[in-house]
């Protein structure tokens, strides 16, 4: 066992510091019964057999042909990406807490910061949050600090469901009040009407997400506008995919929004089970004393050269605590890392196609199942490269025997939106092709027949 530094000598000398005579001594609270082997755990393997078998396993899994979206999606990485990602300089340097870190590292974030900025069309980006839903959850309390006098979220359904839940888990105990915003059974969006009821109250800040958990565009104009007249922070909730063909949060309405945040999985980040993923923050100037994580600037030495360091780093490690406004600390900076060169090498007219090239594979797509009986869209609003569609037939079955016909079908909305009954969400990106689409489809008949 090569990488296991202690000796034999090394393991009796700490144990005799401790009052131990064994290893096993350390824990001899543990019932015996639970030490007799009933794990079952197999002898050690070696690398080569730990390889062999975990190909074997994941030859057995197979290919599936995905259709799920909802939050993390399916885009083609250029092989270049992941090249470059896991060289050694990136690979192994850890997230930056003094100013003096490595100018190379510093220098990525402040581009990665840079391109965020842009697509977001706010005046500010961090670098960076664990996900896209704790983003979200930071927003909140962001907008409670800067409000100061309201402790009210606005927070429409067509929010994603995880994400709302994230925000509740997080503010609960500090008495900030998350009030729901339903949407619309034909159109699929917040309407500015529903939110009647709150005009002239003290609220600190209005969710709105775009495209929403549905697929459906929000009136992100009127929602914006609507926030600002009532003294409210305006917090976008974006796809950065979608920002490459539609208008940007900076841009919302007659201000813009104040806050963006989402989730930067698409940009160059693998789906691998479960993650991992990384959340962006951006906002405008006036806030930037409010955003948490941290802040790359470029600056020039005495002798003229440009240089990068930590401008602003608002956690309690370098402040007071009462005075931080997180206590995020190692962020997703290699994920970072990773969208940082997809969208270098990608550039934004690559972003523009992908983004175009999966709305219209998703609207094929919902085009071909519409032909088939029971099968039609939920919403008539306008939609980016996800749609809810309802079936003949319970979601759960269908889901199972296309899966046992290496498609993965979409999700199923009624586990979230029970009102919805058997209701399925869909979503093609670029990578699909016509022969893919057709094959859902075709697959989809024989499961509904």
């Amino acid at each position: 066992m090569p990488f296991i530094p202690h000796t034999e000598e090394d393991i009796s000398v700490m144990l005799a510091s401790i009052g131990a005579n064994t290893i096993e001594d350390l824990f001899d609270e543990i019932p015996p019964a639970l030490k007799n082997g009933s794990l079952q755990v197999l002898p050690g393997l070696s690398e080569m057999e730990i390889s062999r078998l975990m190909l074997e396993r994941a030859e057995t899994d197979g290919r599936y042909l995905n259709f799920i979206g909802a939050g993390a999606y399916e885009h083609h990485i250029p092989a270049a990406v992941w090249q470059i990602t896991t060289r050694g300089e990136f690979y192994s340097s850890y997230t930056p807490y003094q100013a003096e870190a490595s100018q190379g590292t510093l220098q990525l974030l402040y581009e990665y910061q840079t391109m965020m900025a842009s697509l977001t069309g706010m005046d500010v980006s961090n670098a960076s949050m664990y996900d896209g839903a704790s983003a979200l959850a930071e927003a909140a309390l962001m907008a409670v600090r800067s409000h100061k006098s309201s402790r009210r979220i606005l927070m429409p359904t067509t929010v994603h469901p995880i994400y709302r839940r994230v925000v509740r888990a997080i503010v609960k105990n500090q008495g900030i009040e998350v009030v729901e915003i339903p949407y619309c059974a034909e159109c699929g969006h917040t309407l500015v009407e529903s939110l009647a009821p709150y005009a002239g109250q003290d609220i600190a800040a209005l969710v709105i997400p775009q495209p929403n958990f549905f697929g459906v565009l929000e009136p992100v104009d009127a929602l914006t506008d609507w926030a600002h007249s009532n003294n409210a922070l305006a917090i976008g909730v974006v796809n950065p995919m979608a920002l490459a063909l539609l208008t940007p949060p900076g841009e919302w309405g007659s201000t813009g929004a104040d806050i963006a945040v989402g989730e930067g999985q698409p940009l160059g980040i693998p789906l691998s089970s479960g993650g991992p993923y990384f959340g962006f923050m951006a906002c405008k100037q006036s806030l930037v004393r409010q955003i948490p994580g941290r802040i790359i600037g470029r600056t020039t030495d005495l002798d003229g050269r440009t240089g990068f360091v930590l401008t602003l780093q608002a956690r309690e490690q370098h402040i007071r605590r009462s005075k931080a406004t997180s206590n995020i600390c190692t962020n997703q900076g290699l994920m970072v890392t990773a969208a940082t060169i997809y969208m270098s090498l990608v550039g934004p007219e690559g972003l523009r196609r992908i983004a175009a090239q999966s709305h219209a594979n998703t609207m094929a797509l919902v085009e071909q199942m519409e032909t088939l009986k029971g099968v039609k869209r939920i919403f008539s609003g306008p939609l980016f490269h996800e749609a809810a569609v309802t079936l003949p037939t319970p979601t759960d079955a269908v889901l199972k025997t296309l899966k046992n016909q290496g498609i993965l079908a979409g999700l199923n909305l009624g586990e979230h939106y029970p009102e919805l009954g058997n209701a399925l969400l869909v979503c093609a990106t670029e990578t699909k092709i016509a022969a893919d689409l057709e094959k859902y489809v075709e697959h989809l008949r024989r499961a509904l027949a």
